[in-house]
Formats: C-alpha cells, sequence, structure tokens
C-alpha cells in the first residue's frame, strides 16, 4: 500500500484518505491501485458496512486532478505509462460506481478532474462552502474524462456541454443544485458527519439529512435559459458563431473564455458528451473514453497545454490547429475510433 493512501478500518467502516498534501491529492497509479486493493479487500468483508472517501486534514484540496506530468511525459514517448495509468484509474472508477456498499465522498475543497472522478461514482457526495469543482481539462488540451461522458451529459440542458468546453468552477451550492453533490454540510460539521456515520453505518441517510443546512443558491441556475441557448449545438463552430451573435456581456465573456482553449479538446468534449448520453453503461462509457485518452494523451495540445500551464506557467499555449476549422471531422473520427479488442479497456 502506497503511502500516498491513508487506509483503515474503523468499527464497520473502511475509511480511505487521499494522502498527496504537496500536490493537492492528485491521483498516482499507486493510489488507484491502493483504491482498488482496499475496496477488492471490503466487498466480501461483512464486518466493513460503508466506506467514506476523503483527504488527509490540513489541506485545501480533496483532489486536484490526476498525475498530470506523468501523463506528458509518457505522451510524448511511447505512451504506456499513460495507457497503464488510464486503465487503472478506469478501473477504480468504475469500481466505485458499481460498489455494492454506501461510499461517502466528502469533496471539501477542491475537487477537479481525477477528483470528479473518484467522487461522482459515490453513493453519497457531500459538498461544503469549500468545494470548488470543475472539470478544467480544455485548458491543457486534455478532455473531461474519468466518466465525464456519463455524468455531464446527464446535467439539465446543455449546462453539461457548458462545463465540458469553459472549465467553469462551480461551488458547493452549485454542485448541490445539479446533483453532483447529494448533500451540502457546513465545513464544520463534517468531522461530526463522520463519527456518526462510523457509530451506525446503517443511518448515513439520517445523518446527512441531519447535519445537511441549505445551500447557498446554486447561481449557475440563473444562466440556464442562456447556457441553453448560446450551447444548442453539438458543433464548435456552431457555438462559437452563437456567442457571437448574442453579443452581450455574459456571451461576450464565455466566448472570450473558449477563446483560450484548445479546439481540438473542444471538439473531442462535445463529441464525448453526444456518445456519452446514448450509452447503455458506465462500463462502456470507460471503454469509450479509455480509447479516446490513449491518442489524445499524445497529441501535440496536450503536450503543449501542459507545458504552458503546468511547467513553464506562461499560460500562453499554441494550439495546434490554433482554430475549430482545422480541427476536421476525420480527425475526430481517428481519435474516437475503437481500439482492437486486445487494447481494448475492461472493468477487471
Amino acid at each position: 500500500m502506497t503511502e500516498q493512501l491513508i487506509v483503515s478500518v474503523d468499527g464497520p467502516v473502511g475509511r480511505i484518505s487521499l494522502n498527496r498534501p504537496k500536490a493537492l491529492h492528485a491521483l498516482t497509479a499507486a493510489m488507484c491501485d491502493g483504491i482498488l486493493d482496499a475496496l477488492e479487500a471490503w466487498r466480501g468483508d461483512d464486518g466493513i458496512r460503508a466506506v467514506i472517501l476523503d483527504h488527509a486534514a490540513g489541506t485545501r484540496g480533496f483532489c486536484a486532478g490526476g498525475d498530470i506530468r506523468m501523463l506528458a511525459e509518457s505522451g510524448a514517448g511511447d505512451g504506456e505509462a499513460a495507457r497503464r495509468f488510464f486503465a487503472t484509474e478506469y478501473r477504480m472508477n468504475h469500481r466505485l460506481f458499481t460498489y455494492a456498499k454506501p461510499i461517502v465522498a466528502v469533496m471539501d475543497g477542491i475537487t477537479m478532474g481525477g477528483g470528479v472522478g473518484v467522487s461522482l461514482p459515490c453513493r453519497y457526495r457531500i459538498a461544503t462552502e469549500n468545494t470548488k469543482f470543475a472539470m478544467p481539462e480544455t485548458g491543457i488540451g486534455l478532455f473531461p474524462d474519468v466518466g465525464a461522458g456519463w455524468y455531464l451529459s446527464r446535467l439539465p440542458g446543455r449546462i453539461g456541454q457548458y462545463l465540458a468546453l469553459t472549465g467553469q468552477r462551480l461551488d458547493g451550492g452549485e454542485a448541490h443544485a445539479l446533483g453532483l453533490a447529494t448533500h451540502y454540510l457546513p465545513a464544520d460539521r463534517v468531522e461530526e458527519a463522520k463519527a456518526r456515520i462510523l457509530a451506525d453505518p446503517a443511518a448515513i441517510d439520517t445523518v446527512l439529512d441531519d447535519l445537511s443546512t441549505p445551500p447557498p443558491a446554486g447561481r449557475i441556475l440563473a444562466d440556464r435559459a442562456t447556457i441553453d441557448r448560446l450551447f444548442a449545438a453539438d458543433t464548435l463552430e456552431d457555438i462559437l458563431a452563437a456567442l457571437a451573435a448574442d453579443g452581450g456581456e455574459w456571451a461576450t465573456r464565455q466566448r472570450a473564455t473558449l477563446d483560450t482553449k484548445s479546439p481540438q479538446a473542444m471538439k473531442v468534449s462535445l463529441r464525448l458528451l453526444k456518445d456519452g448520453a446514448g450509452m447503455a453503461s458506465f462500463a462502456d462509457e470507460m471503454a469509450h473514453e479509455y480509447a479516446v485518452a490513449t491518442r489524445v494523451v499524445q497529441r501535440h495540445d496536450f503536450a503543449e497545454g501542459v507545458r504552458a500551464v503546468i511547467v513553464d506557467k506562461d499560460n500562453a499555449p499554441r494550439w495546434n490547429p490554433a482554430t475549430p476549422d482545422g480541427v476536421s471531422d476525420h480527425v475526430i473520427d481517428q481519435i474516437f475510433a475503437p481500439l482492437p479488442p486486445a487494447e481494448a479497456w475492461t472493468p477487471e
């Protein structure tokens, strides 16, 4: 078991705490393996009746994502380490999604990328006033993965497309309003919630209902009609044209945001959500995302996005192609082509 996880059993509850504080608990392959091992060990243990998934105390993040530097370094080479990471991470996502015992995820702090992937599959998802929820991958030439094609495509109207393209951050109230969080608790009640769950895991619903407070208004819902209208299209060019034609302050701000994102990544994201809406199972979604991820991670825009945002931090990525019309349908079809059976992702 890696030191990047704290795994323990406290009476009838299994506990998993992400423990990579200097990286805001961003996931490594060892952490994903450790979570899988713990869940497997507890699966047939009748003494374990629930699981709590949180982060080590003293940091402002639940989980800031995945091991992006490793993925970029691997993608610049043969991509083998990146493929192994995605395969393991997606198996962990799927295991959390299908786990029979209730899992309580505490999204107290930054919950982005890989952090979304470990929290949204859980039956109970606690947001607080500290929650900062986002899928900002298009800004580094990637796309919202770890099941986001499933989750975002099932949000009301076109909010999923809006979040996927812009990487907009949600606060705890907004996450709760959209159903991304099941409960909203003040941060100072989270430890009490854990203690009461440890004492009686059969009473999780009662405990969380008792300690929940009315969340702040989900501000994103005030823009729902505008989002549905301006992000209605499944093509990036049409969305950009709608924003430009509107010309209002909100639309102009969103257009400026999209102008900073990778055109390829945005087109991939739109296709992913369109496909995800029709997926028959979460396993199908993960297999689909794995094929896309293993290709995108080896393309120019991902390496360039990581350079600009994470390595050099000049925030001036040079996307290639630089404009949406340069990203052909043929290129997107290549990225989304099914893998040969011997290379395809499977849940086990």
